[in-house]
């Protein structure tokens, strides 16, 4: 952008006596002046509706200012930091030490929301809300059951009679061992546990 600087002194020709060939004022002093004025003036943007070219410069405000003031570059970009901060700050409250976070991502969640450490958990097993009131549910991160039902062998005496008489005396076996898989209906996830 140029800027405008007088080439002809003006005022020190009015302080010249009279007769110095110097005082007078000459059209090409004049057409140097104007022409200058005119070259910085076309460098220059419009008040309404400028057109910017290069790199103009403005004042950047303060952080939170919320006014038709222009918004530089830095003020953006303050304002872009503060607001992950903040999201960061909010995704971590959410998900403070301890928590869990389930997804069907196999990606750790430190490399989704950025901050903590993440270990596996509950691989296999399904969660069951907390009961105080019932041993097999009234710890936390508790574990128990089995996906196989397992049956066992029984063997009962069988004795028959009629009034003061026996009839019939034996054993009679009933079931056989083994295991049978008891599946709840499922749908496989990532379960993560955040640890530090």
């Amino acid at each position: 952008m140029a800027q405008y600087i007088k080439a002809t002194n003006f005022a020190s020709k009015d302080a010249l006596l009279p007769g110095n060939a110097d005082k007078i004022i000459k059209g090409t002093e004049i057409d140097d002046e104007l022409n200058a004025i005119q070259a910085a003036v076309n460098t220059k943007a419009d008040v309404i509706s400028p057109t910017f070219t290069g790199t103009p410069l403005a004042p950047t405000a303060v952080l939170g200012t919320i006014s038709t003031q222009v918004a530089t570059t830095a003020f953006v970009n303050a304002a872009l930091q503060n607001t992950a901060a903040y999201r960061s700050g909010i995704i971590q409250a959410i998900y403070p030490v301890g928590s869990l976070y389930i997804s069907t991502l196999a990606t750790n969640p430190s490399t989704l929301l950025g901050f903590g450490t993440w270990a596996e958990f509950g691989a296999g097993k399904v969660i069951v809300g907390q009961d105080a009131g019932d041993a097999s549910f009234n710890a936390l991160e508790e574990t128990g059951g089995s996906k196989d039902i397992a049956t066992s062998t029984h063997t009962h005496s069988v004795t028959a009679s009629s009034g003061a008489d026996v009839l019939t005396t034996g054993t009679a076996t009933v079931a056989t061992g083994g295991a049978n898989t008891n599946l709840q209906p499922y749908v496989v996830v990532k379960m993560w546990k955040r640890t530090a």
